[in-house]
């Protein structure tokens, strides 16, 4: 005889899950044992593991910067630590010139820099390239550096610049300055320069610059992304410019390619991309960039061009900071808590489970594997989230994981209850499965859904401390739908195929007796043959669960069969 249906897809889920199971533990063992960057332990959060405290302190002359500044300050400098996941980072003003950042665990170089660098992002002609000399040979034949400039030299172009590109924006001044200056200490003569003049630059590929007035400012970006060219493999940072950016490095592109178009070699058909008074790429224009997408390109690799794309992105701080402190912390709260919240959550799983095994019996071990089947794959996706997003679990995400217990223990009763209501009407197990899994998975999915809505709003108006909450919250009820189709129900389609539960065993908690069906329609109960306590609970439990018109109904019979009366009741 062939198999049903229903148990092919029943055994057809179970194999979608073990494989799924074995696809995520793969990917985290992959990350422990290949990448060697993953763990077998989800990260902990600042609350939890302690972690790294840096005070910055801003840079003003004479009076202290205004709130709206530090505050302004606050929200990038957090945006910059969150930008690769749910980090649980606390970013908070002390006093009215410092800003204390507390991140999980050590911080390591790289984020150290996006925090402490202002990511000034100017974009530059270039006028002159050459290479990092400082030294000249001299009529003799010996070596000699570079005079230091002679301030009696003319500073002041002597003919008036016509655009960004005009070689007269180079003064004797400067072009001493530029012959003497040393990329290897910029400290001894600054690069800087107001924007509307030429400044001096070098690149850490050891190649000097002098470069033109500033054509356009990081403000002008409104994205930037972490990208592979598509000609060369590399990876480059793709930028998108609002609409006056994109005008304007419009003409700045036509004005570009044109030089290079009547020489390949000319400096001035290139542009610098300068942040931080840095040269980070200067390639030369070969194209009109009218659609305000340039990229800039250079020796990035997916880490160094994802943590610039952040820098632009989320845009320069307000303020100049240098770092006051930088320690280690304690955690807040520490291990005590942290095994205070787990066996809070044990105990839950106990008094549900305790509470299944005596309301369904045998069923309630259903229920049990359900949890253990979730708590399994919730332990392997923050593994891989924290490997992957940068999550750590901090005490609100334990009670979120712990807030979920309930919610799974409302959905099983509401599945195991639509299963018994079809059971009181009559029908078989297997029939009773399938149908109360119809009439319960639209009101799962409606209340899975508010949940997840919930903790999605949550996340975004929620504060960083409470963020782990909704995103453990959000992650783990989807997670728990995901169960239920593909693990639970299927489940319940084959033991409802077993002796034991399909013959309606009494420690099942699938007994139709002792569920009450023994009713032969709605509101006319047939005389039990079963022992007569046994029957006083099946129909006392019929006539509890009753509706108000098959009470009223019963309740008009009943009058009917008395002596004496007419039967008027049925009119």
């Amino acid at each position: 005889m062939a198999t049903p249906t229903p148990v092919r897809r029943a055994w057809r889920a179970l194999t979608g899950l073990l494989v799924l199971t074995a696809v995520l533990a793969g990917a985290n063992a992959l990350g422990v044992y290949v990448f060697k960057q993953s763990s077998w332990l989800p990260e902990l959060a600042l609350d939890l593991q302690g972690g790294t405290q840096i005070v910055l302190e801003a840079q003003t002359e004479g009076a202290d910067p205004s709130g709206e500044q530090m505050q302004q300050a606050v929200s990038i400098i957090r945006q910059r630590v969150d930008a690769s996941g749910v980090a649980e980072a606390e970013v908070t003003t002390q006093g009215a010139r410092n800003i204390v950042v507390q991140v999980p665990g050590r911080v390591d170089d790289a984020t150290r820099e996006r925090i402490e660098r202002s990511a000034q992002l100017e974009l530059r002609s270039v006028i002159y390239a050459g290479s990092a000399a400082t030294t000249f040979v001299g009529e003799d034949g010996e070596e000699t550096p570079y005079p230091a400039p002679d301030t009696a030299l003319p500073a002041t172009p002597s003919i008036e610049p016509t655009d960004g590109s005009d070689p007269n924006w180079v003064s004797e001044y400067l072009w001493a300055r530029y012959l003497a200056f040393d990329c290897a200490n910029p400290d001894v003569d600054p690069a800087s320069a107001p924007a509307d003049e030429p400044v001096i630059a070098c690149d850490d590929a050891g190649s000097k610059y002098v470069l033109g007035p500033v054509e356009i400012t990081g403000d002008s970006i409104d994205d930037a992304a972490a990208t592979v060219d598509q000609t060369n493999g590399q990876w480059a940072v793709q930028l998108d410019l609002d609409d006056e950016g994109t005008r304007v490095f419009g003409e700045v592109s036509q004005r570009l390619y044109a030089i290079g178009q009547q020489n390949a070699s000319d400096p001035r058909s290139m542009f610098a991309f300068v942040l931080d008074d840095i040269v980070i790429s200067a390639p030369q224009m070969n194209g009109v960039i009218m659609d305000g997408r340039p990229s800039i390109s250079g020796s990035f690799n997916q880490e160094s061009a994802t943590q610039l794309a952040d820098q632009l992105k989320f845009g320069a701080l307000p303020l100049s900071f240098t770092v006051v402190s930088s320690d280690t912390i304690s955690a807040t709260l520490g291990e005590q808590q942290l095994q205070i919240g787990l066996i809070a959550g044990l105990i839950g799983l106990a008094l549900v489970a305790i509470y299944s095994l005596l309301s369904y019996r045998a069923l309630g071990s259903v229920i049990i594997a359900s949890l253990a089947v979730m708590a399994v794959l919730t332990y392997i996706l923050l593994c891989l989230l924290s490997w992957r997003l940068g999550y750590r679990l901090s005490l609100a995400g334990v009670a979120g994981l712990i807030v979920t217990i309930g919610f799974t223990a409302d959905s099983f009763i509401v599945y195991f209850e639509r299963i018994r209501d079809e059971l009181r009407d009559g029908k078989s197990i297997t029939s009773a499965v399938e149908d109360g899994w119809d009439r319960a998975k639209r009101t799962i999915y409606i209340s899975k859904s508010i949940n997840v809505l919930a903790a999605v709003v949550l996340y975004i108006l929620a504060d960083a401390t409470v963020k782990g909450f909704a995103f453990t919250l959000g992650v783990t009820t989807a997670l728990d739908v995901l169960i239920f189709v593909i693990f639970t129900h299927p489940v319940m389609q084959l033991i409802a195929r077993t002796r034991f539960f399909g013959g309606g065993h009494r420690l099942s908690g699938l007994d139709p007796v002792a569920l009450g069906a023994v009713y032969r329609g709605r509101a006319e109960f047939k005389r039990s043959v079963a022992p007569v306590a046994r029957a006083r609970r099946s129909m006392g439990e019929a006539e509890r669960r009753q509706t108000i018109a098959e009470r009223k109904r019963a309740a008009e019979l009943a009058a009917a069969e008395r002596p004496g009366k007419t039967g008027e009741g049925d009119a």
